[in-house]
């Protein structure tokens, strides 16, 4: 070989070098993480699936800024499961399909009920709706409070103002069902012995009206109702109570605290309309809000949405996510994710303290919860509780 020719061949080599292995490795680091999700997009829980595709685009982008996965970028995979549990099964099963190791969602109770056995091996879900229970080993996870704590707080907030006397109005959907259940199961609790459950009232999602239910609910006397139904049927409520001359404070379920549907329900408001909230529900940051709950807001401020609680309700659950992939890999097996979520504590989120050792797959109870009610002329949420429930 001649002197001439061996700065040529050196050349040579180092192209192919980083021709057949540096640069596909580095377009394999930068290659997206792709993360499924099933919103309803369409069908009667648009209202909220519209929020969350909000919530995750702001999200992906905020991410994404702080380095994605290991310097791979977070993607959201978005399909609409069309509020259908069929079509649901359908999109999950195909998601499983592709072998991937986690998925974020459904919206609500019955559909995420609805794709929960084809989760037996994978992969890890997140599901958005606080109405599921999943058993211990379970590769299905469940966002926020769960339904018996979010009682708990309401009951305690309650009792301690002096109410004896309640009333449940509930519809006959899983979200229904699940919030007579949890009313029925703190209700049992000794410390609320003083409090009888004097109607229990049911109507179907799809009634036009409440006018019996409403009439027997104020035949019994009742000093406070808890009305547990989502969306379009807790318009429905309001309406009736209103025209039904029911004037005791209403308590309903978080899953109706957003803006859109407070402007919805203006002309049809009662006095005095309560949720079970959270500090991260608020316009403005405040004095004791943790690190997560400001950047929330400040995150959501800059992609120009009002943070309600809707639209914070996949925070923690994608931030949870996102965490066990880079402990774990991008590319781990659903068990791995898995058994790092079920292991997971200490993790401080915009709805509380997380502790998934209590084999809940949920890692949270009532004391993060905050009483709340609406104020029309603020035209947002006011707490009237402590965390837990203790009236302020």
């Amino acid at each position: 070989m001649t002197r001439a020719f061996r700065p040529l061949l050196f050349i040579l080599l180092s192209v192919a070098v980083l021709t057949n292995g540096a640069l596909p490795a580095a377009r394999a680091a930068e290659a997206p993480v792709d993360i499924n999700v099933l919103l309803s997009l369409t069908g009667s829980g648009t209202f909220i699936g519209k929020i969350h595709e909000q919530t995750l685009a702001a999200m992906e982008a905020y991410l994404n800024k702080q380095g994605g996965i290991h310097g791979r970028p977070i993607h959201f995979v978005i399909q609409d499961d069309q509020t259908n549990p069929q079509v649901a099964v359908q999109l999950t099963n195909g998601i499983i399909a592709k072998k991937a190791n986690v998925m974020l969602g459904a919206d609500l109770a019955a559909v995420c009920r609805a794709i929960a056995p084809l989760l037996k091996d994978g992969p890890v879900d997140y599901c958005l709706s606080p109405g599921i229970h999943p058993g211990p080993g379970s590769f299905q996870f469940t966002a926020t409070v769960g339904t018996r704590d979010l009682c708990v707080a309401f009951l305690r907030y309650l009792r301690e103002r002096g109410v004896r006397r309640i009333a449940a109005l509930t519809s006959t959907d899983a979200s229904g069902q699940d919030g007579e259940a949890g009313l029925l199961d703190a209700a049992a609790l000794p410390e609320n012995k003083s409090i009888e459950i004097v109607a229990r009232e049911h109507f179907n999602p799809s009634d036009v009206s409440v006018a019996a239910q409403i009439a027997r609910i104020k035949a019994s006397n009742a000093q406070a109702l808890i009305a547990w139904t989502t969306g379009t049927p807790f318009g429905t409520v309001l309406r009736g109570a209103v025209d039904g001359g029911l004037s005791i404070p209403i308590f309903t379920t978080n899953g109706n605290m957003t803006y859109a549907q407070m402007a919805q329900y203006s002309g049809f408001m009662p006095k005095e309309l309560y949720f079970p909230g959270f500090a991260y529900v608020a316009t403005e940051v405040t004095p004791g809000m943790n690190s997560q709950q400001r950047q929330f807001i400040s995150v959501m401020k800059a992609a120009g949405i009002k943070p309600d609680f809707q639209s914070g309700l996949p925070w923690d659950p994608v931030l949870i996510l996102v965490d066990a992939l880079r402990h774990v890999g991008a590319d781990a097996a659903p068990e791995k994710v898995r058994a790092y979520m079920a292991n997971l504590h200490g993790f401080v989120g915009i709805t509380g303290t997380y502790d998934f050792r209590d084999h809940s797959n949920r890692g949270l109870n009532e004391k993060g919860v905050v009483v709340m009610r609406w104020d029309t002329a603020k035209n947002t949420w006011v707490p009237v509780s402590r965390p837990g429930g203790m009236p302020l």
